[in-house]
C-alpha cells in the first residue's frame, strides 16, 4: 500500500519547483514544501481525488502567504535582491530541454516577475512553467476562470512591456561566458570591453553582509570600471568554475572550499546585457549543499 510519504515523494520535486518559480529562493521553497507534507500528511484521504493537484493547491496558496511578507522584506532589502541561485543541470527544477524551459528559471525572468502582484505570478508560473490550463489555474486559487486569464493577460503585458530579452542557443552563451572567464582572469580589459553591451547593467546583491554596490551600475565604461577593482581585488584570489545555474552557464567563485559567490550573465545578440553577482551567503546555502561547498 502507498503511504502518505511515498505519495508525497512522487510529487516533491515538482513542488519544489513551483515554490520556487513563485518564491525566488530555494530556501523558502524547501521550507514551503515541508509546510505542504505537514499538511498532506493530516489530510484524509478518502478527500483527496487528485494527490498532485491537491499539493499542487496547497503549496502555491502556502506561498501566496510567504510572497505578501516577502513583498514587504524586499522593499526595504539593502542593495539590489536578485533570486537565490540553484544549480540545474541535476534536474533540481524539472527538465530544461527547450528555451522556454530554461527561460522560466532565468535570473532575469525571475527578477521581473517581482514585479507582478502575488495572484499575478501565481497565475503566470502556474500557466507558463506548468502547463495549466485556465480551469485548472482557477481551481488552484480558488477564482473564476475569466479572472485568471486576464490575470495572466496583464501579467503577459507587464512582462513583454519590460523588455525581456534571453539568449536562445545555450552552446553560444557558453563560449561566452567562457570567453569572459578567460579576459577576467587575464585583466584583458579589451577583450572584456567587446563582450559586454554598451548599456550593460551590473547587479550586486550583498544583502548588508557582503561588500557590494547599493545601486545598479549602468554602462560599459562604468562597469568595467567595477570590474578592473573587483576583479583584482577580490576575484583574482579566488577560484572561478563555470557551472549550470538556473539553466544558463554561469561562474561560480570559491575561497578554497567555499563557495562565496554567484555569477549569472544575461546575453543578448552575442553580447553581454546584464550581469548579477549574488554574495550574500544566506542566498548561497542551497547551492552550496548542492555543489558540496563549505
Amino acid at each position: 500500500m502507498t503511504t502518505h510519504a511515498d505519495e508525497f515523494e512522487i510529487h516533491r520535486s515538482r513542488l519544489f519547483g513551483l515554490a520556487y518559480r513563485m518564491l525566488g529562493s530555494a530556501e523558502e521553497a524547501e521550507d514551503t514544501v515541508q509546510d505542504a507534507y505537514l499538511r498532506w500528511s493530516s489530510a484524509d484521504r478518502e478527500d483527496v481525488e487528485r494527490p498532485g493537484a491537491w499539493l499542487a493547491k496547497a503549496v502555491t496558496n502556502l506561498c501566496l502567504t510567504r510572497l505578501t511578507s516577502a513583498r514587504a522584506r524586499r522593499e526595504v532589502y539593502p542593495g539590489p535582491w536578485l533570486p537565490e541561485p540553484v544549480v540545474t543541470s541535476d534536474g533540481a527544477l524539472g527538465p530544461l530541454e527547450s528555451a522556454e524551459q530554461r527561460d522560466a528559471v532565468s535570473f532575469a525572468l525571475l527578477v521581473l516577475l517581482e514585479r507582478l502582484t502575488p495572484a499575478e505570478r501565481a497565475v503566470y508560473v502556474l500557466r507558463e512553467a506548468f502547463a495549466y490550463g485556465y480551469r485548472e489555474i482557477a481551481e488552484v486559487l480558488d477564482l473564476g476562470e475569466a479572472n485568471c486569464r486576464q490575470l495572466h493577460r496583464r501579467a503577459t503585458q507587464r512582462l513583454s512591456a519590460e523588455g525581456t530579452r534571453f539568449e536562445a542557443e545555450p552552446e553560444r552563451q557558453a563560449r561566452l561566458v567562457e570567453s569572459f572567464l578567460t579576459a577576467a582572469r587575464d585583466g584583458d580589459v579589451a577583450e572584456l570591453e567587446r563582450l559586454l553591451a554598451a548599456d550593460v547593467t551590473w547587479w550586486g546583491d550583498g544583502g548588508g553582509k557582503v561588500s557590494a554596490a547599493r545601486r545598479p551600475i549602468e554602462g560599459r565604461e562604468r562597469v568595467l570600471r567595477v570590474m578592473a577593482i573587483g576583479f583584482r581585488r577580490y576575484i583574482a584570489p579566488l577560484g572561478l568554475t563555470v557551472e549550470e545555474i538556473n539553466g544558463a552557464t554561469a561562474l561560480v567563485a570559491r575561497d578554497g572550499d567555499e563557495i562565496v559567490g554567484v555569477i549569472t550573465l544575461e546575453i543578448h545578440e552575442g553580447v553581454i546585457t546584464e550581469v548579477r553577482a549574488v554574495v550574500n551567503p544566506d542566498k548561497l546555502a542551497f547551492v552550496k549543499r548542492q555543489l558540496g561547498g563549505a
